[in-house]
This record gives structure tokens, sequence and C-alpha cells, in this order.
């Protein structure tokens, strides 16, 4: 019973592919009606089939999530639907650059910081003044390890992370007055599309398996099924962190 999520409405932007997808998964299963969310409806409909093809509950809407404006139809949209956010997940996110933070373009930056900070932010803002009045939820980030140490290779990435870090934590103490938890989560190298660049790097791949203490790299549920404690009266009492979820690799 810590672990169901039944009859509630669970927002996950990102969640077509990857680490979006499995969380969506994760709470369709725990019982809770999902809003699977990208930038295609192309792309969401094969999860949102999937899961009522099991006979769960999930819808599509496509979202952009660096525009305002769909951003505030995703919110409007779930609520005609099914009625207030009681779980929102910010998953989606870019990194158009690899490189040192030195070869980064102004526009590049931009993007980063508007597309995985500005959005958030604005996701949460229109999401949260609802939730309190039905009575709280949870908040969940997807944040990074890559905020909380440097990297020659996905610098503005890693400040964009840390930033979503930070602003779990200014969310959890302004909202938990109204029993809304927030919290981040930091995954390790994870093997999905969106962090393909760094697992097919043989040095990165190698260094996860041998240095690692579980010697291996993250699937997709691994972080799913923290979003699911986060989510779910399992974390009644947690808000405010930033759980790391790298199989030890920070410590190693």
């Amino acid at each position: 019973m810590m672990f169901d999520l039944k009859d509630k409405v669970a927002v996950v932007t990102g969640s077509s592919r990857g680490i979006g997808r499995a969380i969506a998964e994760a709470f369709a299963r725990a019982g809770a009606k999902v809003v699977v969310s990208s930038r295609s409806r192309e792309a969401c409909e094969p999860v949102t089939e999937k899961l009522l093809a099991e006979g769960l509950t999930a819808m599509t809407l496509p979202c952009h999530i660096g525009r305002k404006a769909e951003l505030e139809e995703l919110v409007s949209r779930t609520r005609e639907a099914w009625g207030e956010v009681d779980v929102l997940v910010c998953n989606a996110a870019i990194n158009p650059a690899y490189g040192p933070l030195s070869e980064l373009s102004d526009d590049a930056f931009d993007k980063i910081m508007a597309t995985n900070v500005r959005s958030t932010f604005q996701l949460c803002n229109m999401v949260l003044p609802g939730m309190a009045a039905a009575g709280g939820g949870a908040v969940i980030l997807l944040s990074s390890i890559a905020a909380l140490r440097g990297n020659g290779v996905i610098g503005a990435y890693g400040m964009s992370k840390a930033a979503e870090a930070a602003l779990a934590r200014n969310l959890a103490v302004e909202w938990g007055p109204s029993k809304i938890r927030v919290n981040a989560i930091a995954p390790g190298l994870v093997r999905t599309d969106f962090a393909r660049a760094l697992w097919e790097d043989p040095v990165r791949l190698e260094r996860a398996e041998t240095r690692t203490p579980l010697r291996r790299i993250g699937e997709p549920d691994d972080i799913a099924g923290v979003a699911l404690f986060l989510a779910s009266e399992a974390g009644a009492y947690v808000t405010g962190q930033t759980i790391v979820a790298d199989g030890g690799e920070m410590i190693s």
C-alpha cells in the first residue's frame, strides 16, 4: 500500500522513451492515471497504447516544454480530463552540446537553460497552486550527477541540472506547508538514447563497469523505482532532497 498511486493523476514530461517512459509505466502499474507527454504525439502513442492494452489508465498530451503556451495547454487539458495533478514529474530536457564550455555558443547556452530550467520553473508554477488547493501532492525533478561534479563535455547541462536541484529545495520550502513534497533525482550514467554519447564512449563505459561499486551502468527502471518511492506514501516524509541513483559512482 505504501507504493500505491491508485487514482492519482500523474503528468510525466519526456515520457515517450528512456527514464520518462519507465516512470510513466511504473506509475500506471501502481494505479495512477498517467499523462504521457513529449514533443511528438507519434512518439507518445506507443507508450499510451501499451499501457491501455494492460488495462491501465493513460492518455497522450503532446507538449514542447520550451513553449509556455504548450505547457499551459498541457496543464489545462489534464485538468479538464482528470482534475488536478497529484504527481508532477519534470523529466524532459535537452543537451544539444557535447564538448568544453569554451566552445559553447551563447545560443546553445540559452537554449539549455530555457528548456531545462525555465520550463520546469514555469510548469511547477502552473501546477502547484491547484495541487495545494486539492490537498497536496508530489513533484519530482530530474537532475543529474553532472550537477554535483565537474564534467569536461556536458558542463552547461550539468549547470542546468544543478539549478533544478536548487529549484527543488526552494519549492519544497515554499510549498511544504501546503502538503506538497518536492524532490530531485540525480541519476548516474543510464542506458538511454539521451545519454548514448556517454555510454557509447568506451572509456566512460569501462570506467562505470569496473570502478562503480555495482559494476554496471543504470537502466531506466532503476530510476523509475526511485521516482515511485518519491511519488507515493513511501516517501511521505522526504522533501527538498536530491537523491543520487548512480550505482555508487559518486562514492568510488
